[in-house]
Parts: structure tokens; C-alpha cells; sequence
């Protein structure tokens, strides 16, 4: 044992040079950065379960853990749809959730986007139209994006959110 400990010893550590660093892999503050120029500030999501069986809201949960980190890149959840620039709606929609979801979304302040999340929110999913459901989330309100999925990976629901705030709002400057 002292043997092999006098080896370690002599030879020393021995291990390969750390690679040079690459500015291109710096995605998060590039993504931060689109963030900002677009809002100025950091986009307010309000998160509305319009009926979902929450496989969805388990994905959307997983933005906030130190792998995806969305807060990092200036995107955070509010509670009030008053204080929000999104909605992130999940589900089919339920005819006990039709008025609390137009209700949300007028509470909204203007420009406001909506993202229909899960196969569920995009076109009513295995649920469809029916006597508890009124299908997709845009059979209720308008929807600017949707992120298809059963459930949508939190890598697709990022790109889902940043394609939204990407995409221009009728009547906005195009600058």
C-alpha cells in the first residue's frame, strides 16, 4: 500500500489540459438576453389548469428545477393573471372552467399572449367536444401558440414560450 501510495506520489496527476472555453454554448444568456430586448423586462406567466389530468402541470413544474431553471432566463410564474404577459392553459377545456378561463383571460392586460399546452389544450386530446368538455383551449379563447404533446417535454414547452413571445401581435410595429 505505501508502495503504490509513493507512486501516486511521484508521478503526480495526471490528467488532460481543460478544453478552451466556447462563447457559442452560452445559449441561456442569449436566451435572457432575447427575453429582455423583446419585453424589457421578465415575461409573467399565469399558469390556468382548464381541466387537465396534470401530466401537463408536472412538465410545466419541472421549468422551475436547476436543470431548465426558466427564472435564470428572466421568465417567472405569477399568481395573478393582472400581473401576467402569458397564459399558460392546460387541458380541455370543462364547461365548469369555460367563464373562469374567459374570465382570466380578460383579466389579462393587453398584449397579452396565450399558449395551449398538451394535445388536450391544442385540440381537446383523447376528450375531445363533449358533455363535460368544449375541446381545445382555443374553442374558448384566442390561442397564439400551441405546444402539442401527452404531455410536452419541458424542453418543448420552453420553445413553445419563447416561439410565443417571438410571434408578432396583430396590430403591433413590426420593429
Amino acid at each position: 500500500m505505501i508502495k503504490t501510495l509513493r507512486t501516486i506520489a511521484g508521478i503526480g496527476i495526471v490528467s488532460e489540459a481543460p478544453p478552451a472555453q466556447d462563447d457559442t454554448l452560452r445559449v441561456r444568456e442569449a436566451l435572457q438576453q432575447e427575453v429582455l430586448a423583446v419585453l424589457g423586462r421578465a415575461l409573467c406567466i399565469r399558469q390556468v389548469d382548464a381541466g387537465s389530468c396534470n401530466g401537463c402541470e408536472l412538465e410545466i413544474h419541472a421549468l422551475n428545477n436547476p436543470i431548465y431553471n426558466i427564472e435564470g432566463l428572466g421568465i417567472r410564474f405569477v399568481a395573478s393573471p393582472r400581473h401576467a404577459d402569458m397564459l399558460l392553459v392546460t387541458g380541455p377545456v370543462s364547461r365548469h372552467m369555460v367563464t373562469a378561463l374567459r374570465r382570466t383571460y380578460d383579466a389579462t392586460p393587453d398584449p397579452k399572449l396565450v399558449v395551449a399546452v398538451g394535445n388536450c389544450g391544442c385540440d381537446g386530446g383523447i376528450f375531445g367536444a363533449g358533455y363535460a368538455t368544449v375541446g381545445g383551449v382555443a374553442e374558448v379563447i384566442p390561442v397564439d401558440v400551441a405546444v402539442p404533446g401527452c404531455p410536452p417535454s419541458p424542453e418543448r414547452l420552453l420553445q413553445g414560450i419563447l416561439t410565443a413571445i417571438r410571434v408578432p401581435k396583430p396590430g403591433a410595429d413590426a420593429t
